[in-house]
């Protein structure tokens, strides 16, 4: 099923490069652009597009060929991604030509190795579905579908174009893996949303949702839930099978929100979060993965400000020794300029989340950084941050801070006498007053049930009823 070759290399892919690459296509073929440059394609005759190639991305982030396909390249380099359509046989070969023709130039590896190779492959008679958007293997009036088999699935530039592709379409994106295949963290949050699906190749029953575990069937041009003789879904037994483990992952959620003015500079809160829990800033950042550049908020903040006032999707990990991946959404609003922030961190057997600095980490941006909510959490799942298509514990909660904003208009008074087992702590000055509440230590799933009454009550307070003690 692999139909994505890369090409990792110590020297940028130049048009000489390129072009040596091209032509394991042959004369036959053409080669067009498209999205502003970034993605080469290359046609057979009739112009239908058998091969992308995505323009080479300098990498400078440590780990990040490790994390995405379990290959130790030193950084820099440069990498360079082919995807094949799965409707022509030949053009597998001819993605693994132009990325092995483009190490044989410039040194380094492909991925996989058995997929490269330097021949000349022919086009002349290869047809393809013409469908207007980056290569996908099966188009449907409602569906876009396309097969992926490599060890994490991550939410790259080329899946980034598919999306917006198939969202301006009106149709859903399915992504079709073998069951070894598991999803980045960007990915799986991509994924779990409506209509989008990951269908995971099961030898028993078919197929099945990755992430819910329904058992799935093709019907009417889509992978939709086999619903049994009572209209319920039924759950594939793969899914299931899921031993305990002693991996958890932290997940820190919050919101801040800044002032509008040109010295506004983003990513500091999220910096603050990454210091306090790892001890050491972020390593990189960027706008797919691989994540490719070095972290820098005003680089941060300059992208954001040119893209104003459309939101900014961004990406953040750390380094090798402590796995730790965040995405930002950055937006205008009328309060000013929101960061929606989720940092997740991986812990293995033996190793203890951070927990006794949460709190001392939502003081701190309660008082710096504008914190409008943060929710703490752990859940028992994978330290390198991928999932599998198996049952995933849910998070448990560990606090919830409230900001000094909502605490206003909620009231602090009521905000302060939650029913719960515990009473929050005052963060902040006490003209403006934050609130931190401790729900346990991440391994009670009662603190679900004390969450769930915590935002009830919460809801429930009065607008406009002040800060009085």
């Amino acid at each position: 099923m692999t139909k994505d070759v890369i090409a990792l290399t110590p020297t940028m892919p130049d048009t000489w490069a390129l072009l040596a690459g091209l032509y394991a296509a042959g004369p036959e073929a053409g080669v067009t652009a498209g999205s502003q440059g970034a993605v080469l394609r290359l046609c057979a005759p009739d112009g239908r597009t058998l091969v992308s190639v995505e323009a080479p991305l300098l990498v400078q982030v440590p780990g990040e060929a490790e994390r995405l396909l379990g290959q130790d390249v030193p950084v820099p380099f440069w990498w360079t991604e082919a995807r094949a359509s799965g409707a022509v046989p030949e053009a597998e070969r001819l993605a693994g030509s132009v990325c092995g023709r483009l190490a044989l130039l410039l040194g380094g590896s492909t991925w996989p190795e058995p997929a490269a190779g330097t021949e000349v492959v022919d086009v002349s008679a290869a047809a393809a579905p013409d469908d207007g958007q980056p290569v996908v293997d099966v188009l449907t009036d409602s569906t876009s579908v396309v097969l992926a088999d490599r060890p994490v699935l991550a939410l790259t530039t080329w899946l980034s174009e598919v999306l917006r592709g198939t969202s301006e379409s009106g149709r859903a994106l399915q992504i079709v893996t073998p069951p070894h295949v598991r999803l980045s963290a960007p990915a799986r949050a991509t994924l779990l949303q409506v209509p989008n699906r990951w269908v995971v190749q099961d030898p028993a029953q078919g197929y099945y949702d990755g992430l819910s575990g329904a058992v799935l069937r093709w019907r009417d041009g889509t992978f939709a839930p086999a619903l049994g003789a009572d209209g319920t879904a039924s759950v594939a037994e793969a899914f299931g099978r899921t031993s305990p483990a002693g991996d958890r992952q932290l997940v820190v959620a919050f919101r801040t929100t800044l002032p509008a003015h040109q010295d506004a500079v983003l990513g500091e809160a999220l910096e603050t979060a990454w210091r306090a829990l790892t001890g050491s800033a972020p390593a990189g950042w960027g706008t797919a993965e691989p994540v490719n550049l070095p972290w820098s908020p005003r680089r941060l903040t300059e992208l954001a400000r040119d893209r104003a006032p459309e939101p900014t999707h961004l990406l953040v990990t750390g380094h090798p020794d402590r796995p730790a991946l965040a995405w930002i959404r950055v937006t205008r609003t009328t309060a000013g300029i929101e960061q929606d922030v989720t940092l997740t961190l991986g812990y293995g057997e033996g190793e203890e989340p951070p927990l006794e600095a949460i709190g001392l980490l939502a003081e701190t941006l309660v008082v710096e950084h504008g914190l409008t909510t943060m929710l703490t959490s752990v859940r028992r799942a994978s330290r390198d941050l991928t999932t599998a298509p198996v049952l995933q514990a849910p998070s448990v909660p560990v606090a919830f801070t409230l900001g000094a904003r909502d605490v206003r208009g909620i009231g602090l008074t009521h905000a302060r006498r939650p029913p719960v087992g515990v009473r929050p702590v005052v963060l902040g000055p006490a003209s403006e007053p934050a609130l931190h509440y401790p729900l346990g230590d991440g391994s009670d799933t009662g603190a679900l049930v004390e969450l769930h009454r915590l935002a009830t009550h919460l809801r429930a307070g009065v607008p406009g009823a002040g800060t009085d003690a």
